[in-house]
């Protein structure tokens, strides 16, 4: 699943209250572990973040509970099923495209980072005599 604006919007804001001690993020266990966002919900936390205290709470539900833990979970199974030999390549491969999408960013070019094949002569039906 990837992240959308608004969710890195919302991340970089979250980091800003966390490094200020308006917010702290802990582990909540009452029959299954999962991340919960602590502290003043109040009024400069819905001003900080453009959205209600309902609207926080469901993001940050969607980005820790569900995407990132979710990537981990599938980390998990991978090198539980093909061993641990394969993560350095694949560090090495998202390294590689998070510095295409910065490059690409950084140009005004969103989607240009996607690396595409060269379009092959069609097969089939599809060639023109």
């Amino acid at each position: 699943m990837k992240l959308t604006v608004k969710d890195k919007d919302f991340l970089e804001r979250l980091k800003r209250l966390l490094e200020e001690k308006e917010l702290r993020i802990c582990l909540k266990e009452d029959g299954i572990k999962r991340f919960v966002l602590r502290q003043n919900y109040g009024d400069k936390v819905g001003k900080s973040f453009h959205m209600t205290r309902q609207g926080v709470r469901w993001r940050f539900q969607r980005l820790f509970n569900e995407i990132y833990t979710n990537a981990y979970e599938t980390v998990f199974w991978m090198e539980s099923n093909f061993g641990t030999e394969l993560r350095p390549m694949a560090l090495e491969i998202a390294k590689e495209r998070v510095a295409l999408r910065k490059k690409a960013s950084s140009k005004g070019f969103f989607e240009a980072y996607r690396r595409e094949k060269e379009q092959k002569e069609p097969v089939g039906r599809d060639v023109q005599l």
